[in-house]
């Protein structure tokens, strides 16, 4: 635990060396939010959306894409990619135990997470009014399961993938049904009744809800609550069975 400060920043330097995951986890969410908030109809109050407009649903979507990118991407290819090119195994020969590396990973998701939900946040309430979360301590609450639960899932692909382009792989493949569930490409406010039912116990469907209840003054819905708590104990568990270091 002494290194982990250091390595958590080794992580850091080695992460922002990827310009295209750089763009796609910290900076192409707030981009998504000034893109869909530059269209007029997007800025009006609808009815069908309970006198939100789309620009508003959209932020707490843009937070959970944060998390998809970081949790499904980044962190379980650069894993495997550990793992595959022997540093795990020659980590535990060191007094720099492999765990340490998980953890700085996790650390370093997490800095990454929070710079990059703030900019989200400044970039709706600055550009186009979008109200901040009116429950803090909720939305913090909301936004840590979330990243939790995804991570957890990420955890148990690196463990898995039996190398890196397949890390890279499955986790590109899992990003495309859990953001739908999240409402990336429907918001959730106009989705079918089963389908919405269906969003409820997904961990982003869950996620991105809390969030918007948060931001809307409400503490989050327990259900949501307890699915991302679910997740995050059912992955974390496999992950940790099954995660091999070599």
């Amino acid at each position: 635990m002494i290194g982990l400060p250091r390595l958590t920043l080794m992580e850091l330097k080695l992460f922002l060396r990827e310009p295209m995951a750089v763009f796609f986890a910290v900076l192409f969410p707030a981009l998504l939010v000034g893109i869909l908030g530059s269209v007029p109809s997007f800025r009006e109050p609808s009815p069908a959306l309970g006198g939100l407009r789309v620009v508003d649903l959209y932020v707490p979507i843009a937070v959970t894409f944060v998390i998809v990118m970081l949790a499904l991407n980044v962190a379980p290819t650069a894993l495997a990619t550990y793992r595959e090119r022997g540093v795990l195994r020659r980590l535990a020969t060191t007094p720099v135990r492999p765990a340490a590396l998980l953890a700085a990973q996790m650390a370093m998701g997490l800095v990454t997470a929070v710079f990059a939900v703030l900019l989200v946040l400044a970039t709706g309430r600055l550009a186009f009014g979008v109200a901040l979360p009116r429950q803090p301590a909720g939305y913090a609450l909301a936004f840590v399961l979330a990243a939790a639960a995804v991570f957890a899932i990420g955890m148990l692909l690196a463990a898995v993938a039996p190398n890196a382009r397949s890390a890279q792989g499955l986790g590109s493949l899992l990003i495309f049904p859990v953001m739908f569930f999240a409402g990336l490409w429907v918001p959730r406010a106009v989705m079918p009744d089963l389908l919405r039912r269906v969003s409820d116990f997904t961990p982003l469907g869950a996620g991105a809800q809390a969030l918007q209840d948060a931001t809307g003054g409400a503490w989050p819905q327990p259900l949501h609550l307890a699915v991302m708590v679910g997740y995050l104990a059912v992955f974390g568990l496999l992950a940790a069975r099954t995660f091999r270091w070599q």
